[in-house]
């Protein structure tokens, strides 16, 4: 055995070695944002989410929210901070059952520094306790909560969650949720996937709610109301649960003739898109003064507006449509935003078809005719549409032109099978419009590239393909039947 002597001086600083992990120089904060160009303060670095557990009070009168947020997750990096998005009071922070520091930054974070760093890989347990007033907050010069005569409600896209719960906000980190809330007796809380149970005690009565799929943050939602809820079973075994505010007055009706076919529709759509990825179906109808819909997870949100000219299946199609592109595969990038809007919009047209009030060519063919060259409808590039443009109707309307183009290209067995193919080869994740574009190319045999650049990224009208012949003479373009209705879905996200 061969012993080494230490000299006194090299002893003392092996002990300061021990005290200091030896890659504690590694350790630094969290990025604030997540990395998209479109939205850079955006969701956060560090840090991957598997779960939010909300526990939540919220007294209608007052709009007044006080809730314990329970984060699970797991350490990317070396950290030694990380960013929570949120803009409600916080009166404390805990990382794996210890205090830690915390303040706010700009806008919208929250930041949060442990007492001890956490090392890349660490399973983490973040508890926030807050309060406050959301209708009282804004960021940018906006807000995402709804106040209703009897309550409020979060639904919103990009953004929504800082309003109600501490988040990493981006589709990248999609997350399974459990959100119980409590309110007055007489009136209900709503939110994604199925409810669990509930209960009451004091005048006051709780529901639990479990979304046992990964869901976006943008995706969860939660309302609070007096609402007339509806529940059944499609045909194809999907709970379907609706609900619709008490005081909608003359769009009542419009709206149950409407958002009351969403069993049927989940199941016409899953012979498109495959079977219904979720737990449960359904949507809600709150009575708020917004203009647009949004395909929040499982229980979507509808403004009365939508119905304000009568019934319209052609959004609540779209909205479905959604669940499966856009909530079950989601955008890896807000850039990616025509994979959500051009197929939802395309589920239309064939809804249309399906009622026999115009097929999707001649839709094609009414769209391409109502925009003359120099029209700044083709300058949007639906592909790449940029953060102003992210909801303009060319990212809807010509969107669904590319998908059609797509399906004269490679021909419709190719076609369905690559729109049913899709949503199951990236289940419960994100993707990209290359992805897409790789993903139709392997199924249908064909290179597509110059295809997608014509349509998706050039900003300029397109050649009308030559099999089109009435509509590459200029030929005046009848109106299909179902149009009107279509059009009016083109601010649905308007926002």
């Amino acid at each position: 055995m061969h012993r080494r002597i230490i000299a006194p001086g090299a002893l003392a600083a092996a002990s300061l070695l021990l005290a200091i992990p030896a890659s504690a120089a590694s350790y630094s904060p969290g990025a604030q944002g997540i990395g998209d160009p479109y939205y850079p303060s955006y969701g956060n670095g560090g840090y991957d989410v598997s779960h939010y557990d909300l526990r939540l009070q919220y007294q209608p009168k007052t709009d007044e929210l006080q809730g314990t947020a329970t984060i699970l997750a797991k350490t990317t990096q070396d950290l030694s901070s990380f960013d929570l998005d949120f803009l409600l009071d916080v009166s404390e922070v805990r990382v794996n059952g210890t205090k830690a520091a915390f303040t706010t930054s700009d806008q919208h974070e929250l930041v949060v520094t442990p007492k001890t760093p956490l090392p890349k890989g660490t399973p983490i347990t973040v508890v926030v306790r807050y309060s406050g007033v959301p209708s009282a907050k804004s960021a940018y010069g906006f807000t995402s909560w709804h106040r209703t005569p009897d309550g409020g409600v979060a639904a919103n896209e990009p953004e929504a969650a800082w309003w109600w719960f501490p988040s990493n906000d981006h589709p990248t980190d999609k997350a399974t949720y459990d959100v119980s809330v409590a309110v007055p007796d007489g009136t209900q809380a709503l939110s994604n996937g199925t409810l669990q149970s509930t209960s009451s005690k004091l005048g006051w009565t709780r529901y639990n709610w479990r979304q046992n799929k990964p869901q976006a943050t943008y995706l969860a939602t939660l309302a609070v109301g007096r609402f007339d809820i509806t529940t059944g079973t499609s045909d194809g075994g999907v709970p379907v649960v609706n609900a619709y505010s008490k005081d909608l007055g003359d769009t009542d009706g419009a709206a149950r003739a409407s958002v009351e076919r969403t069993g049927e529709l989940v199941d016409w759509l899953s012979g498109y898109f495959g079977p219904y990825p979720f737990s449960s179906a359904g949507g809600y109808v709150p009575n708020t003064t917004t203009g647009y819909a949004l395909e929040t997870q499982t229980r979507i949100y509808y403004s009365p507006r939508q119905f304000a000219n009568g019934s319209n299946t052609s959004v609540v199609v779209h909205e479905l449509a959604h669940q499966w592109y856009g909530d079950y595969v989601s955008v890896k990038g807000w850039k990616d935003i025509w994979i959500n809007e051009g197929f939802a919009r395309y589920a239309q047209w064939l809804w249309s078809e399906h009622e026999g009030e115009g097929t999707a060519q001649e839709l094609a063919d009414y769209v391409y005719a109502s925009h003359p060259a120099d029209d700044a409808f083709w300058t949007v590039k639906p592909g790449d549409p940029g953060p102003d443009e992210q909801f303009s109707s060319a990212v809807y309307d010509r969107g669904a032109l590319a998908i059609q183009a797509l399906r004269n290209e490679i021909g419709d067995d190719a076609f369905f099978a690559v729109l049913k193919g899709w949503p199951k080869s990236h289940a419960y994740g994100n993707a990209s419009v290359a992805d897409f574009q790789e993903y139709a190319e392997q199924v249908s045999g064909k290179p597509l590239s110059a295809l997608f650049d014509t349509w998706l990224f050039q900003p300029s009208k397109p050649a009308a393909p030559a099999v089109r012949a009435l509509v590459k003479t200029g030929t005046a373009v009848e109106r299909p039947k179902s149009w009107k209705k279509i059009e009016a879905t083109n601010e649905v996200h308007g926002h």
